[in-house]
């Protein structure tokens, strides 16, 4: 089923609407698959971390890799797309093990807190470093990380007294040498293999600006739909005409987002490729670039992208809740951390209530609407 979108771009808060990709420089096409002229394709992954918590922001990343055709081919199930895990498997794995030296990389939620240490973000922190350096960068704190993954953030974050000044060196907990040797094993294989990590995008959500999104759209999950988008367009200018394959975690449990995506792309033409319990896919031709997105239940345990995005996701999350409560411990220094969500985050709420109020603080930065 072929249709044309319709309506309006998404836009961030300021109103500015993504540009357009440039036009296409695609040169073969091997069965469903467009090719590159350097025998390539591109594949993405996006997840979030933060999306049900009552504090401290949402975050939503994008990891993207150029992978050889072959790959994406040959691979067994087009919805799942191929596995980077095995590709690369002398470097990396898919669940961390202790005397086992490769790099962990799957969903976020295994590797945060998995080693005894003060803020449980090695095993996240390990992965961000070890995969940014292959792209030559190289964070000295959190807002020198924002200022690479997420620019426009930077200034926006003056607006919140816990995050002002957020600079937080780096790393926190990963030591120098075990991300040297990681990087070294990373970057042999994936030389080896012929895949080139492209970067991460990642959008922040905090508090007010949060709260001011979904009391427009009045539904959250709109709200994270719109990020996804934002992350697809900034990929899709960095990139330039190559056609993508995008993996995302699914929202919940919605099945259909023809509609949404017609909204989002409105100039595009759109192909249905599945709509099911396990997965939705969709075919999107902009300009005559093709890219095709899926959304998939535990996206996480089936494209590394998409794994490695929840880890970004994650870690920057949790860099800014580090920074959320040693501003409030800074107030009140027996107080006990929190980690944000619902029950323990009402118990941190009413311990800093007295401040709160003797502040004048505007509870709709500091308390996101549920």
């Amino acid at each position: 089923m072929e249709l044309r979108g319709a309506d309006r771009l998404p836009r961030d808060l300021s109103g500015r609407v993504a540009c357009d990709a440039p036009a296409s420089d695609v040169e073969t096409m091997t069965g469903e698959c467009p090719i590159n002229s350097d025998g390539t394709v591109t594949i993405v992954g996006i997840d979030e971390a933060g999306y049900g918590p009552l504090l401290g922001p949402l975050v939503v990343s994008a990891t993207a890799f150029d992978v050889p055709a072959e790959l994406l081919e040959t691979c067994k199930d087009e919805t799942l797309g191929p596995d980077l895990w095995k590709c690369l498997r002398r470097s990396v794995i898919k669940k961390p093990a202790k005397k086992n030296p490769r790099l962990a990389v799957c969903d976020s939620k295994v590797l945060h807190a998995r080693v005894d240490t003060q803020y449980g973000v090695a095993l996240l922190e390990r992965a961000v470093f070890t995969f940014l350096a292959q792209a030559d960068r190289h964070p000295a704190s959190l807002i020198s990380l924002l200022k690479i993954v997420c620019p426009h953030v930077v200034d926006r974050l003056s607006r919140y007294p816990w995050y002002h000044q957020a600079e937080l060196p780096l790393p926190v907990e990963c030591s120098a040498d075990d991300v040297a040797v990681q990087c070294n094993s990373l970057a042999a294989d994936l030389a080896k293999n012929g895949v080139r990590f492209r970067g991460a995008w990642v959008e922040v959500l905090c508090e007010g600006d949060y709260n001011q999104l979904v009391s427009a759209t009045h539904n959250k999950a709109v709200v994270l739909f719109q990020q996804n988008m934002r992350l697809i367009h900034r990929i899709a200018e960095r990139v330039g005409s190559r056609p993508l394959w995008i993996w995302a975690d699914r929202h919940g449990g919605r099945m259909a987002y023809l509609k949404p995506l017609m909204n989002a792309w409105p100039e595009a033409e759109f192909t249905v490729l599945e709509e099911s319990p396990e997965h939705s896919g969709y075919r999107i031709t902009r300009s005559g670039i093709p890219w095709t997105i899926r959304f998939v239940v535990d996206g996480e345990a089936c494209q590394m992208p998409v794994a490695l995005a929840s880890i970004f996701s994650k870690y920057i999350r949790e860099l800014l809740m580090i920074c959320f409560n040693r501003y409030w411990r800074g107030l009140i220094p027996d107080l006990r951390p929190t980690a944000g969500y619902n029950t323990d985050g009402q118990r941190f709420l009413a311990d800093i209530d007295a401040i709160v109020k003797q502040q004048c603080l505007d509870r709709n930065l500091l308390v996101r609407l549920l």
